[in-house]
């Protein structure tokens, strides 16, 4: 009983734990100018923005935001079934 305790709190740290990189992520931005586009991305794999001249494409922005969620579920489907997971990413909690 104890142990799935302890668990439960190790699962609500390492959330907390990735919440806050996340946050700590968004923070993080690039900005890229070609041949009169600009795209805008932040560390944690969002479009802020895309523009084309003085253009903003918030279509493309959705479709590519839609493709970063989808492909980031997979890969943390993918973890999970390695075993690993965020805590294997942080080599547990202890």
């Amino acid at each position: 009983m104890f142990d799935k305790i302890q668990k439960g709190k190790e699962l609500l740290e390492m959330r907390k734990q990735a919440k806050k990189l996340q946050s700590e992520l968004a923070e993080v931005t690039e900005t890229v100018e070609k041949d009169n586009i600009v795209v805008k991305v932040s560390a944690d794999q969002k479009v802020i923005y895309i523009k084309d001249g003085e253009e903003r494409r918030e279509d493309i922005e959705k479709v590519v935001n839609e493709a970063f969620k989808k492909v980031q579920k997979k890969a943390a489907q993918k973890m999970m079934e390695m075993g690993g997971g965020l805590s294997g990413l942080l080599g547990g909690l202890k």
